[in-house]
């Protein structure tokens, strides 16, 4: 297994990040979704490994790396990933991101286009309103004596109904792995999500663009997938049967559809 590996950021949080594969291999950055860590990638990594250097990292306020209080923003966010990439003297990596992963992948082809070779958006939206519905999400989250109810409803968000209704072995990995985030940084994490609209800036991003939606996904829609791919310049749409973490319900249509991308670039 990998080991974990640790770097401090410039307000001292410290960050917890893997980096496997070959040193002479491109290297692919993958930002995972809410509620989840690095490990959210174990099932691609096999596919990964074999064309790139994959670096992977844990969300402040998720898996082990450091949580810091308060309501973070997308631009935090971002600028964790800049740091880290500064951290291991990397200038530019392919970026792929998930969900609030994409989210940060779209903030770093913005804001920091030199250092994005190609960026794949899988399963995320530029906008997610109404703001209420977040707002109430956080109260309840940093109200409850733990994220029992948060995770079922997180399950029932990100996978088939019957692979919930079977209690799959994935799907109780994954909901351990909620119900272990601290709640300071889920909240935290999802008030970037409440504030975050980059429905017109997003135009402004040069990287090319492969655009992953689930047909059945119904936090960040088909319908959201669509808006970002008709307004990054020659983005490609990549249509899964899947739901939520298309990675994980369709781990190797998602792996090759990715790869595919990136090689023929």
């Amino acid at each position: 297994m990998e080991q974990t590996s640790f770097v401090t950021l410039g307000d001292g949080t410290r960050l917890a990040y893997q980096i496997e594969g070959a040193a002479d291999r491109p290297v692919l950055l993958l930002v995972n979704s809410i509620a989840t860590d690095l490990h959210m990638w174990d099932d691609n990594m096999p596919e990964f490994t074999q064309h790139f250097r994959v670096l992977r990292y844990d969300l402040r306020g998720h898996g082990r790396s450091d949580v810091s209080l308060g309501a973070y923003s997308l631009d935090r966010l971002g600028r964790d990933v800049l740091e880290l990439l500064d951290a291991l003297d990397i200038g530019q990596a392919h970026v792929l991101g998930l969900s609030l992963g994409g989210w940060v992948a779209q903030w770093l082809a913005i804001h920091a286009p030199e250092r994005v070779l190609h960026l794949v958006l899988a399963n995320t939206a530029a906008h997610l309103g109404p703001a209420r519905m977040h707002e109430e999400a956080i109260a309840q989250v940093l109200k409850a004596p733990d994220l029992a109810d948060t995770a079922e409803t997180f399950m029932r968000n990100w996978f088939p109904a019957n692979w919930v209704d079977e209690a799959r072995p994935v799907v109780e990995r994954f909901r351990c792995g909620v119900e272990r985030t601290p709640a300071a940084g889920l909240a935290g994490a999802r008030a970037a999500v409440r504030d975050a609209d980059l429905r017109r800036t997003i135009a402004l991003i040069t990287a090319p663009t492969l655009v992953i939606a689930g047909r059945d996904d119904t936090v960040t829609t088909l319908v959201h997938g669509q808006a970002i791919a008709s307004t990054v310049p020659g983005a490609r749409l990549c249509v899964l049967p899947t739901v939520h973490l298309s990675n994980i319900e369709q781990p190797q249509a998602f792996a090759s559809t990715v790869i595919e991308f990136l090689r023929a670039a």
